[in-house]
């Protein structure tokens, strides 16, 4: 990687870090001020002529303020003659806004690919979209990276070390997006079986639970979502797993955004990423994914 060079802004600097210790590739020096009047300087301080400069940045909470120190401190680059400017986009804030449920609202997602590609950049990497359709909003390279081997690897060992046979887990959906996802989780189990959540939405951030579809009675359940925010999607799921007669609950899910509320107290394990760089708590397993975002580095 002689002319890569990784950048963290204010979002992800453990995670920048560890990709450039696993491509062996230097980290540039960035100078990000925030005015007392809301404005922010991204200003580059390291020689990018000629180089690939990566850039490692979640826009999870402050969004605004992380979306625009990448706008920024991206047009800083194109001004300094880098030969291309790769987005590493961990979390990709505003991913829920994909399509239009009421009338009068924007396609908030659709404006985030429009934007940064407007200040130059060439390629998108992202981890676990809230939907496919999102690709679509790029005319770039977008790179979704999927995380069910990265659990599946870790929880496959770690349900066998607690005694737990593969064939007494039941992978949960907590609702019909998530269907593929846990399909692809269970099959890195030997003999999981699947069972899906049928649930509504009658207001943003909030949820009810139609049904379970799938057998769970006695069953370990593991609940794979993309996204943990208000905990209300996951309690939910937990009480009605638990209603129809489930021994223990689980939870992966890629962010871990946690804006509000705390999840159930009974929930045996927690599994997330470090795609948000934050304190998660002692109960709160993190897996890391720089290895995933080196090798599509590497790769593409």
């Amino acid at each position: 990687m002689e002319k890569t060079i990784i950048f963290h802004l204010s979002a992800n600097k453990k995670l920048a870090n560890e990709v450039a210790k696993i491509l062996n590739a230097p980290v540039g020096e960035v100078e990000i001020e925030h005015f007392l009047d809301g404005e922010i300087m991204a200003r580059n301080m390291t020689n990018v002529r000629g180089k690939n400069a990566i850039i490692i940045q979640s826009t999870g909470k402050p969004a605004q303020d992380n979306i625009m120190e990448i706008l920024l401190f991206a047009d800083a680059l194109k001004n300094s003659e880098a030969a291309s400017i790769t987005l590493v986009i961990p979390y990709f804030g505003y991913s829920r806004q994909d399509r239009i449920a009421q009338v009068g609202e924007p396609i908030s997602a659709k404006v985030m690919a429009l934007i940064y590609q407007v200040v130059g950049i060439e390629k998108i990497i992202t981890f676990d979209l809230h939907t496919s359709q999102i690709q679509g909003f790029f005319s770039c390279p977008v790179i979704n990276i999927d995380t069910s081997e990265l659990f599946g690897e870790y929880l496959a060992n770690y349900f066998l070390e607690l005694g737990i046979s593969h064939r007494d887990i039941v992978v949960v959906a907590p609702d019909h997006g998530s269907a593929l996802r846990a399909r692809d989780l269970g099959s890195m189990f030997d003999g999981a079986s699947i069972a899906f959540i049928d649930k509504r939405r009658p207001a943003p951030n909030k949820s009810e639970v139609i049904n379970v579809v799938g057998d769970v009675k006695g069953k370990t359940c593991l609940i794979i979502d993309d996204i943990i925010d208000t905990c209300g999607t996951i309690n939910n799921a937990y009480d009605e797993l638990i209603k129809h007669g489930a021994k223990d609950v689980y939870i992966a899910a890629t962010h871990g955004v946690f804006s509000s509320g705390t999840l159930n107290k009974n929930i045996k394990g927690v599994f997330v990423t470090d795609t948000i760089e934050k304190e998660f708590g002692k109960d709160v397993v993190v897996l890391s994914v720089a290895k995933l975002i080196a090798d599509a580095i590497k790769k593409n």
